[in-house]
């Protein structure tokens, strides 16, 4: 009976999805003939209709004096230094062999100064919870929050990493050979890409070694939680969901919600629907219903009894979300592990059979992402689940959706995260929005850019399945501001949803600032907030914060030796980052000369 005591834990009580209107849900379509959130009937959580209201507050992010008038000038001057370091290949080649040798040569109490006096003081707030409130004060004070997340990560040899990823992604049906994985490629464990570290910038990556350890990683996001309640009244803090459980779940959930998918595409081509937008993909149900009674899957009666007017309306059409929705009705999550097989026409089992222990390990997985929801819930803290590798990320989103349902009642608590560098970026969006408003929860969404980039492509390319990145950056861009678009028009509607714009270019927080201004989201609503990472960007997180929007700095923490390799990766970063971004470095030499030549050189910021 695989699975079936996860059910209750998944499920959460939540409600089905609400019947849809017979007549179509008005939308206004923007310049480029897209689908946009604007003319929407009115839902819960509405604007009402509103005076005149203040014009939003002018930033300007060239103004070296205000962007950085929480900064001492040697403050400026180790971003100048270290930014700059970060932009050499030559340096950063080495930057191992290079930090070992600095190492044993000054010993480790030198070398923690040394370290705390660069890359360190830059990315990293302080070693422990103590050491970092002076930062997150003083930061707060000059209109700029926090998003506390512990950055230590175990220091493992790339084969022990490889080792662990491959125990921890195969059943134990698969070890011993007793049953054969009908995982597509792109969701099998691969030993070439068993170190997810590799060629990974900025995100930290966990490795399953048992579940004592994930109990221990669950602590250390409570405790993250609890320092975020105490320093503000509108904190976050990040979790990731490979750190609360054995990633093989992740994988074959992944799969199977995929070829779910998959298979409603498959469909919506015989009915000559293929390449339209994800919600403009309406089928008849009449045809549906007879394409799969002809491939045998059930009986006529069987399959009449999915498509009622309880769970469909009256409209004689079935959507994405209608159709996700069957996986649930007439699955339950112990059958979610059967999958149509487009050639035979048959629900097959992905695998034979579950171990006691494995259903007892993803149980434990959905107990702890609870125990996490419900202490945010207490302290008054949004909990925002970090986006994590494509082979991972549909399970993610799924079960983040489910901690949505319970959570998002009054207010976003849970926040989804959206990978724009994605191709199918605004399908996701544009589904998850939908869904909110059809089941009556608030959506809350973190959109990034994406850290995998370089392992996604070489994983593909390797193993043989579509590229799932955007083929430019040009084109990532584009899908950024897509979705963003997007979702601010839904926020000008429903005044509960909230979006973080996590972005360290200018070009797209001036873009996110017009189209407040247009749609009349004004900073006081706090429904649009900002976010850029510890020691990066202030000229655009302090002009921001100073004119009273809402913004956050990402705070990493922890002690030096065991946040090394979070600052190995940040620096790589930066290597790809910085090179361009050389306004950031021109800006501070400005503001360093134009301290000197006014005599404003111990600037001592108030």
């Amino acid at each position: 009976m695989a699975l079936r005591c996860i059910v209750s834990v998944l499920r959460f009580g939540t409600p089905r999805v609400a019947p849809l209107s017979t007549a179509p849900v008005p939308r206004e379509q923007s310049a480029a003939g897209e689908q946009s959130a604007a003319g929407r009937e009115a839902t819960p959580g509405c604007r009402a209709a509103e005076g005149a209201r203040p014009p939003l507050p002018v930033v300007d992010f060239g103004n070296t004096q205000e962007a950085y008038r929480s900064r001492r000038s040697w403050e400026l001057a180790r971003s100048l230094l270290v930014l700059r370091l970060c932009a050499s290949p030559a340096l950063l080649a080495h930057h191992e062999q290079l930090l070992h040798l600095t190492r044993r040569l000054l010993g480790q109490r030198l070398f923690d100064k040394l370290m705390k006096m660069t890359f360190y003081g830059q990315f990293v707030a302080g070693e422990d919870q103590e050491s970092i409130r002076p930062l997150i004060q003083h930061n707060r004070a000059f209109g700029v929050g926090s998003i506390l997340d512990y950055g230590v990560e175990e220091d493992l040899s790339p084969q022990e990493a490889e080792h662990k990823e491959m125990e921890s992604c195969t059943s134990a049906v698969e070890r011993e050979g007793s049953g054969t994985s009908k995982r597509e490629k792109q969701y099998q464990a691969h030993r070439a890409f068993g170190d997810r570290r590799d060629g990974v910038i900025s995100a930290r990556t966990y490795f399953y070694a048992n579940e004592a350890k994930c109990d221990s990683h669950m602590e250390t996001f409570l405790r993250c939680i609890e320092a975020s309640g105490r320093a503000s009244d509108d904190g976050f803090s990040a979790i990731k969901l490979t750190a609360l459980g054995r990633p093989q779940f992740l994988l074959q959930f992944s799969d199977v919600l995929t070829k779910w998918r998959r298979f409603f595409h498959q469909m919506a081509a015989e009915q000559g629907k293929a390449g339209l937008a994800a919600m403009d993909m309406k089928l008849e149900v009449a045809v549906l219903q007879e394409s799969v009674a002809k491939m045998g899957i059930a009986s006529r009666t069987e399959i009449e009894s999915w498509f009622t007017a309880e769970t469909l309306g009256v409209s004689g059409t079935l959507d994405l979300l209608d159709w996700s929705s069957l996986i649930d009705s007439r699955t339950e999550l112990s059958k979610h592990l059967v999958v149509p097989n487009m050639q035979t026409g048959q629900l097959e089992p992905l695998l034979s059979q579950f171990t006691e222990e494995e259903e007892l390990q993803m149980t434990r997985m959905l107990q702890r992402m609870d125990i996490l929801a419900k202490k945010a819930t207490e302290v008054g803290v949004r909990l925002m689940v970090d986006a994590e590798q494509t082979y991972f990320q549909p399970a993610i989103s799924r079960l983040t959706l489910e901690m949505q349902r319970k959570f998002n009642i009054e207010k976003p608590l849970i926040f989804n995260t959206y990978q724009c560098y994605l191709k199918d970026a605004y399908d996701n969006v544009t589904l998850d929005v939908e869904l909110a408003r059809r089941e009556g929860w608030c959506f809350g969404a973190k959109l990034v850019r994406g850290a995998y980039m370089a392992q996604e492509r070489a994983r593909a390319a390797e193993i043989g399945y579509e590229d799932p990145i955007n083929p430019t950056y040009e084109a990532t861009h584009a899908m950024y501001h897509r979705c963003l678009n997007y979702v601010l028009e839904e926020l000008k509607h429903n005044a509960k949803a909230k979006v973080m714009v996590a972005s360290h270019n200018e070009d797209t927080v001036r873009f996110t600032l017009r189209r407040m201004e247009e749609l009349g989201l004004h900073p006081a609503d706090r429904q649009v907030y900002f976010g850029q990472l510890l020691g990066m960007c202030d000229q655009i997180s302090f002009p921001l914060g100073q004119a009273g929007f809402p913004v956050y700095k990402y705070v990493p923490y922890g002690p030096v030796m065991e946040v090394l390799p979070y600052l190995s990766r940040r620096a790589l970063e930066n290597s790809g980052v910085m090179k361009g971004a050389w306004r950031e470095r021109q800006l501070l030499w400005q503001e360093l000369k134009r301290r000197l030549r006014t005599g404003s050189l111990f600037h001592r910021p108030a």
